[in-house]
């Protein structure tokens, strides 16, 4: 029975994203004058609907995304010399058509994140240049040199970075050399830090922090924290009179209790706290205990009206697409592994745990999703949006039709590539799972 919430949760994720995606492509076709034949709900045979004008509306058997019929969508069909098929419209009436899904998918990212940011909009404490507070004993950072008070003014190419594209980069540069300069009392040093590559995700760390403040995001349900009475909010001073300087130090001195009780002072609406949690044992190698809590740098939350949320939304989206570009890059390159990416079981092991959270997790999580799902079809791949997008400039270039046999063939092996990196995903999460059972 435990996994049919995930299934649950993940069909109503990525179904509304496909439908979605779907509608995008239905109004450009209107839009064109392109009839639509079909427009479903679900894959399979047909359950029940209704017509309206040209366009059958149904509902089919898997209620998984959906998909948009068109008049004249595949070449070579008779329907070709029809005004209303979609082969017999202009190259750049089709490229509409076919970007409409996608930029559907962006602006429905935009929206979600502009409504969140309406409800609750979180000013993070970070300087423009980020200050290491902690360096953990024989990291990657440890090993360059770097000092707590170390103040990073370069990373990479990146000038006066944030911690966010500190820790991007961090993340996608294993066992690469990774040059960063860092203003130390006044001088200007350069080191070269080389971050290990984690075996589980295969991403760069380099074992420094630097967040001003930790407060808890998240307690987890029946969790030692949440028997404590540790709440979502507290602001950590210190953990068994350690100073919190960072989130690893919480980590640290959790880890090193071996299951003995330890003594969190906190601040809560203003008033100084001590409360004492027991660590439980995890199972894992890597984090033997654990209190059950989630944390994050402080914060101060604020309402923003809709103009300023929009701004902040569209900063937000943009960020994150270039960090999903910066990852498929590095795969590409091979400076990342592979095994950071997700499929259908990661991202409804992650929906689930999302819906749990709230509704706000849960739509974060789906503007995310619907963000990488854009970019995903955007990529050249035939038999995605990209590939035909870059089919259609081709064929502008020439300013003549690519011979069908060429667009059959290019299709069968994009479907086969799209095969290929569906198996993998799947086998990447089931690994995961596996791994951490």
């Amino acid at each position: 029975m435990g996994w049919i919430q995930p299934v649950f949760w993940v069909v109503i994720l990525l179904g509304v994203m496909i439908l979605i995606h779907e509608l995008g492509h239905y109004w450009a076709a209107l839009s064109v004058g392109v009839r639509v034949e079909t427009f479903s709900i679900g894959f399979g045979p047909r359950l029940f609907g209704f017509r309206r004008g040209d366009t059958d509306f149904r509902v089919s058997a898997i209620l998984f995304g959906g998909y948009v019929r068109m008049l004249g969508e595949i070449p070579g069909e008779e329907t070709v010399s029809d005004p209303r098929s979609l082969q017999a419209k202009s190259r750049w009436q089709r490229a509409i058509v076919v970007a409409a899904g996608p930029l559907m998918n962006i602006l429905l990212a935009v929206g979600i994140v502009t409504g969140l940011y309406m409800h609750a909009f979180e000013k993070q404490v970070d300087s423009t240049d980020p200050v290491i507070t902690t360096v953990s004993a024989g990291s990657a950072a440890a090993r360059a040199g770097l000092q707590p008070g170390d103040r990073i003014v370069q990373i990479g190419s990146h000038r006066h970075p944030n911690w966010q594209e500190v820790l991007t980069q961090e993340a996608l540069n294993p066992n690469q050399r990774l040059p960063v300069t860092v203003d130390r009392k006044g001088t200007r040093l350069q080191f070269t830090v080389v971050p290990t590559a984690d075996p589980k995700q295969g991403i760069g760390i380099a074992g420094w922090n630097g967040d001003p403040d930790v407060e808890l995001g998240e307690v987890l349900k029946n969790s030692p924290a949440e028997a404590a009475g540790l709440r979502p909010g507290d602001l950590l001073i210190s953990v068994n009179d350690k100073p919190v300087a960072s989130m690893e130090i919480v980590t640290q001195q959790v880890v090193s209790s071996r299951g003995k009780p330890i003594d969190v002072i906190l601040v809560r609406n203003g008033h100084l706290q001590k409360i004492s949690v027991t660590p439980t044992a995890t199972g894992e190698s890597k984090l033997p205990w654990h209190i059950g809590v989630g944390l994050k740098p402080r914060g101060e939350v604020v309402r923003l009206s809709f103009f300023p949320a929009l701004v902040e939304s569209v900063r937000t989206n943009e960020r994150y697409a270039t960090m999903i570009f910066e990852g498929l890059r590095s795969i590409v390159e091979r400076r990342v592994s592979p095994k950071t990416l997700s499929g259908p079981i990661g991202i409804a092991v992650m929906s689930s745990e999302a819906a749990h959270e709230g509704p706000i997790s849960f739509f974060a999580l789906m503007a995310m999703v619907s963000l990488n799902l854009a970019i995903f079809n955007l990529l050249p791949i035939p038999i995605l949006d990209g590939g035909t997008l870059l089919m259609l400039i081709i064929e502008m270039l020439l300013q003549r039709e690519v011979s069908l046999r060429v667009k059959e063939t290019v299709f069968k092996l994009g479907f086969v590539f799209l095969m290929m990196i569906v198996v993998f995903v799947i086998y990447n999460d089931i690994s995961r799972i596996l791994t951490n059972s």
